[in-house]
């Protein structure tokens, strides 16, 4: 109950984190776009986009904490807790295809450097880079970034942001002092690179989560090496380790025992022994079957499982 509390009391502050966020970064994208068009500086726009990303990463987000306190039925017997992993994705593929819009975008200008006002650039450029500050503030206080992957991807979009309107700022400058039209195209596609960057890793992380990867917090070797040292247990077979989503790393196994005739009561015993021992390594949801040696079918830990198919039957245990 002590650990539903934390994570309820965690999930309240990360809700309230979004919204904040939400509210300030969407004010201020709105802001950047518009000193965007009237100074014609594609860095800003670029950066507005970029913004924006943040405020759908952020609804998102928001939406995934929705669902996912939906509780599990019939039809979905984990709840909805996927979706915040299929937000991830939905999220790291806009940002995507931003970086690859602002690229197109930036080539025809570092071709043709247009008119820019450099003033106001700078000006709303500088007050986006403190904007972002504030928000990668907050995020970092008071939301878990380390452990939440939709919270994660909405912070890596503040920090990346940061770092483009740092861009913007230097542009500006060079334009103002130098007369380089060109910096302001050149400085959007190091904002695209970043905005690509951070697109990349979000996407990447949320699909192996989808693909039933082994979680980065979970090591696998540790996990068998727990099981088989545990007193009265023979060896483990039929292993999987998966994420169903941020913060809830599932196991499930069949696991051999020493003797034969154990009673439903001791084998409980045992069942508790290496549950307890697996939640100090990440995992949160075990199912653990038991069974004589004899039971096991060859020495391999990882399953083997062919899917069914027409005149094959699926591979059982």
């Amino acid at each position: 109950m002590e650990h539903d509390h934390g994570h309820n009391h965690t999930h309240v502050a990360n809700k309230k984190v979004l919204w904040i966020s939400l509210l300030i970064i969407t004010f201020y994208m709105i802001v950047e776009a518009i000193g965007g068009f009237l100074t014609n500086s594609l860095t800003l726009l670029a950066d507005a986009g970029h913004m924006l990303s943040d405020s759908i990463s952020m609804v998102i987000a928001l939406l995934a904490f929705t669902f996912g306190e939906k509780a599990a039925n019939h039809s979905k017997t984990y709840g909805y807790k996927r979706f915040e992993i299929l937000a991830a994705v939905l999220n790291g593929l806009t940002l995507i295809f931003i970086a690859i819009y602002i690229f197109y975008e930036a080539i025809d200008r570092i071709q043709n450097p247009p008119e820019v006002a450099s003033g106001g650039m700078f000006l709303v450029a500088f007050i986006g880079l403190l904007i972002n500050i504030l928000v990668a503030w907050i995020m970092m206080r008071g939301a878990d970034v380390e452990k939440n992957l939709n919270l994660r991807g909405a912070y890596l979009h503040v920090i990346s942001d940061m770092l483009g309107s740092l861009g913007a700022i230097i542009a500006a400058l060079l334009i103002i002092f130098f007369g380089w039209g060109w910096a302001d195209p050149l400085a959007s596609v190091i904002v695209a690179a970043l905005v690509l960057r951070s697109g990349y890793y979000v996407t990447k992380s949320a699909l192996h989560v989808l693909m039933e990867g082994t979680p980065d917090n979970v090591n696998v070797d540790d996990v068998i090496q727990t099981i088989q040292n545990t007193k009265g247990i023979h060896s483990v077979h039929d292993l999987h380790i998966w994420s169903v989503t941020s913060g809830l790393n599932a196991l499930s196994c069949h696991v051999a025992v020493v003797d034969d005739q154990l009673s439903i009561a001791e084998s409980e015993g045992l069942l508790r022994q290496i549950e307890q021992d697996l939640e100090q390594q990440n995992i949160h949801h075990m199912t653990i079957q038991l069974e004589t040696s004899a039971h096991q079918h060859d020495d391999s830990i990882l399953c083997k499982v062919e899917a069914e198919s027409a005149g094959h039957s699926h591979h059982y245990h």
